[in-house]
C-alpha cells in the first residue's frame, strides 16, 4: 500500500490528497529517507511526518488490507514520538 493511502487509511490525515502533498513537499519520511507518495512501507518501518503543527514519529506494526475503522486504526502502529513544532509567527 502506498504511503499516502496508508496515512489516510490509518486516520492520520484527513484526505489522501493532503498526504500526497505532504510527500511532495518533503514532509514525510520512511526510515529517515524522504518518501514519495508512491513509496511502499512495510511492517517495522518508521514513519515521520511534520503536519498540523506537530512532528509525529510512529512505527508500523502491520499494514491494513482494506479500510480501517477509526477506533481500530491505532492497532496498526505504535506512536514513538509526537512533539509540537516551533512555527514562527509573522
Amino acid at each position: 500500500m502506498r504511503i499516502d493511502q496508508l496515512l489516510n487509511k490509518l486516520c492520520l490525515v484527513k484526505t489522501r490528497s493532503i498526504a500526497k502533498k505532504a510527500c511532495d513537499n518533503g514532509l514525510v519520511t520512511i526510515n529517515d529517507k524522504k518518501a514519495r507518495a508512491s513509496a511502499t512501507p512495510g511492517p517495522g518501518d518508521t514513519i515521520r511526518f511534520d503536519l498540523f503543527g506537530y512532528r509525529t514519529v510512529l512505527r508500523l506494526t502491520d499494514i491494513p488490507k482494506g479500510n480501517v475503522a477509526k477506533k481500530d486504526a491505532a492497532d496498526y502502529y505504535e506512536l514513538v514520538e509526537r512533539e509540537k513544532l516551533d512555527i514562527p509567527a509573522d
